[in-house]
């Protein structure tokens, strides 16, 4: 299945904008030499944008890169044999996303912006090719993938036997994190997702998210105007996720 976004061919100028790019160390390992640096800047073939609500791929489509995202915030999901949409994750600047395809050489699910996004292409081959002759390089690739056989332990984790209350709280703080890492404020972010897609992800109901944000809210832990969200208490979130919260209670 094709997808409809845009691709931007590479200008000889993307090498400097490479090596100046403030989410250079999400892709590339530190402590390598210039030559190095050089070399490892030739992965990216081209850039490619998506419109928000366009997929960057499909199920089912041929695997045959990997993606390092730029700019903007998708999501990856997956389809029931019923027609519902699972949500699997949400990836945001600095992550590589297209992972799923190693295994079987197509795509296992579908990635859409949740708004306008900017990625860059890593043609597979490319990335072998560097591993092989980088090994500090194929280091940080494998580390790559480790870190998401550990993110899906984590997120079996909080399926299997957390609260809805400490699903939200979670959720929340990863994203803090997560936002805090790549520069930006770890107290106050937008969401980007809607609330039936974070419902879908954290394995809860739409009207149940809304209860446990209103909650959260009133007890003064979060702020929330539409999507801009403020973090206003992180240590009792941590406390919800920690099962030490005094009013928690199961949902």
């Amino acid at each position: 299945m094709s997808t409809m976004s845009t691709t931007i061919n590479v200008a000889p100028t993307l090498r400097i904008c490479c090596s100046h790019c403030n989410l250079r160390e999400h892709c590339v390992p530190l402590g390598l030499s210039l030559k190095e640096i050089d070399r490892l800047e030739d992965l990216v073939s081209s850039r490619k944008r998506i419109r928000r609500g366009e997929p960057l791929f499909r199920a089912g489509d041929r695997f045959e890169c990997i993606y390092a995202i730029r700019l903007g915030f998708l999501k990856s999901s997956v389809m029931s044999s019923d027609g519902r949409e699972q949500v699997t994750n949400f990836h945001m600047s600095g992550e590589l996303i297209g992972l799923d395809g190693i295994a079987n050489e197509v795509h296992s699910c579908d990635v859409i912006a949740l708004e306008d996004t900017e990625v860059c292409v890593l043609p597979y081959e490319r990335i072998l090719a560097a591993c092989s002759e980088i090994p500090d390089y194929n280091l940080h690739f494998q580390k790559i993938l480790s870190r998401e056989i550990v993110r899906q332990h984590g997120l079996m984790l909080l399926l299997g036997s957390m609260h809805a209350e400490e699903r939200l709280a979670a959720f929340l703080l990863n994203l803090s994190q997560r936002f805090e890492s790549r520069g930006y404020s770890r107290t106050e972010f937008v969401l980007r997702m809607t609330r039936a897609e974070i419902g879908s992800y954290l394995g809860l109901k739409l009207e149940t998210v809304s209860r446990v944000l209103s909650r959260f809210s009133h007890d003064e832990l979060i702020s929330v105007n539409q999507k801009h969200v403020q973090i206003v208490d992180a240590e009792g979130l941590r406390a919800i996720v920690s099962g030490q919260h005094p009013d928690l209670s199961e949902s």
